[in-house]
């Protein structure tokens, strides 16, 4: 024992002065780094074995480092802020059909000067198969003259590996008993069998053996003759009366009825519930003596503002002579965010956003056809009033014009003869200003463009679920829908009761914006 003390001390000193010396050779770089331990597989382990060490760190302008994981961190893994680091995975952490299983840890080293440094790991473990594990079994009370069945509680037996197993019999059992490999014994006692009996229980053995590893376990089972009748017994598997789960999250209890009298003593098996919202067929028979309670609470269990509720639930078991077995089973249900309701939710706003910029752009584009019309009218009727050109007096009388081919002046008589020559473009006293049209014209293009420009980019930054979970999202979307609260609604003389023809479907949408991603593509 002391050489083994002296060993491990050793290693402690070698791995400091190892992490030193490392840490001195990096310390002159301009940056923080990370040093984990040198030796070769050091992040290769096994279930069940705990793999430890330090994590140091060295460089940058501070001197004291505080160690954080930001992210892969597993069940059952112990870092402090100091570097100092444990774990031991779980016997069931690698399928036993896998073998080996790798897992992503990012380690981080922050100084006190605010530098940091961050490094992935990859761990890798290693399946180790275990025998399997025996409970202690129920007596089993035989009778005489009557063939007796007695059935190892599964939820007795257990294999941390989940491989099949079989029962196995050992030379110890009396003459005339069997056992299966599913776990079943069949014994029909002679009468010096159950007059020994009588007078002196018995033990048996039984092995079980896991597949295709073949490790073993043994178990025993206490044997008594019966001469009363006794109440059934609950068996829970797992074995838990306190349940601690979330909302929409299944909860899955087996429970395995026995009677020492017989199981086909037990009549009943049933429970009473302290909520309503448990509905009845949440528990199923399976075979005789097994049941299953399967329950999924829904988003609506825990009422807001709570943040978790607290219920109970009681089974009992009936014989034939009305001898009752309770078991009583308290749930503790968090409160949970339905989170297809809120990326549901989410994907409305974006695609109703998205809705009313093409209903927008519809309509601009639909006033700027009109604009462009009105444009080309009030261009022609320039030439026309240039013809007739009314004076800004009073106009006493018009003669007959009469236009030779190819003529650049034409002269017209009234109370003010004025004489147009050229483009005939100079005057704009009857009808509408061409230079006002433009101007409308010019605002609904730019704004067209930027409604364009703009519901492009939030189309397409917003295209996935995980997009939309962003913090960014909601003050984008607000700015997105102020930019379609157009200012000088009159002065463009947009119809406030305008209809789009057009249906907003997908497809309508996604030729405008064409990073737009329907509900089915942006879930993916």
């Amino acid at each position: 024992m002391k050489k083994v003390q002296e060993k491990i001390f050793l290693f402690l000193i070698f791995s400091f002065l190892f992490y030193t010396a490392q840490a001195q050779n990096e310390a002159a770089g301009s940056g923080v780094k990370l040093f984990f331990p040198g030796y070769a597989n050091w992040n290769t382990i096994e279930e069940g074995k705990e793999l430890v060490f330090t994590l140091r760190a060295a460089g940058g302008t501070g001197s004291h480092y505080t160690f954080a994981i930001t992210q892969g961190k597993q069940d059952g893994m112990d870092f402090d802020t100091s570097g100092y680091f444990a774990w031991k995975p779980e016997y069931n952490f690698v399928d036993r059909l896998n073998k080996e299983k790798s897992i992503q840890v990012i380690f981080e080293a922050r100084n006190d000067k605010g530098e940091s440094a961050s490094q992935t790991v990859e761990f890798k473990v290693k399946h180790v198969n275990q025998p399997p594990t025996i409970g202690d079994m129920k007596t089993w009370y035989v009778g005489y003259n009557t063939p007796n069945k007695y059935v190892i509680n599964p939820g007795m037996v257990k294999d941390e590996d989940n491989d099949p197993i079989v029962f196995v019999p050992t030379d110890n059992m009396p003459e005339g008993m069997q056992l299966n490999a599913q776990g079943e014994f069949t014994w029909k006692p002679s009468l010096t069998q159950f007059n020994a009996l009588k007078a002196k229980a018995m033990y048996i053995d039984f092995i079980v053996e896991d597949q295709p590893g073949k490790l073993q376990n043994k178990g025993r089972i206490r044997i008594e003759a019966t001469q009363q009748d006794l109440p059934p017994e609950i068996t829970i598997v797992p074995k838990e009366t306190f349940i601690k789960s979330r909302e929409n999250s299944p909860i899955d209890i087996r429970f395995y009825i026995a009677d020492p009298n017989g199981d086909d003593d037990v009549t009943a098996f049933d429970f009473i519930s302290a909520s309503s919202s448990i509905p009845k067929d949440a528990l199923q028979k399976i075979t005789t003596n097994r049941y299953e309670f399967i329950w999924k609470p829904g988003y609506d269990f825990v009422k807001d503002p709570n943040d978790s509720l607290s219920t109970q639930i009681t089974f009992f078991a009936l014989d034939k002579s009305q001898k009752r077995a309770e078991l009583k089973v308290n749930f503790l249900i968090l409160n949970t965010v339905d989170e297809q309701a809120k990326d549901l939710q989410l994907y409305t706003q974006y695609r109703v956003a998205l809705v009313r910029a093409w209903d927008l752009l519809e309509q601009l584009k639909a006033k700027e056809q009109e604009l462009k019309r009105a444009y080309k009218r009030a261009k022609k009727g320039k030439v026309h009033r240039s013809i007739t050109n009314a004076s800004l007096g009073a106009i006493s009388g018009v003669a007959p014009v009469v236009i030779k081919p190819n003529s650049t002046a034409v002269t017209t008589v009234g109370g003010t003869a004025v004489a147009t020559i050229s483009t005939l473009e100079a005057t704009e006293v009857i009808g509408r200003s061409t230079k006002d049209i433009i101007e409308r014209l010019n605002y609904i293009i730019e704004k067209k463009n930027e409604l364009q420009t703009k519901g492009d980019i939030f189309a397409r930054k917003y295209a996935l679920k995980s997009s939309r979970n962003s913090k960014d999202y909601t003050k984008d979307l607000d700015d997105f829908v102020a930019l379609l609260n157009l200012k000088g609604m009159v002065a463009l003389e947009l119809d406030a009761s305008w209809e789009n023809k057009k249906q907003a479907t997908d497809k309508a949408i996604k030729a405008t914006f064409k990073d737009f991603s329907p509900l089915e593509e942006s879930t993916k």
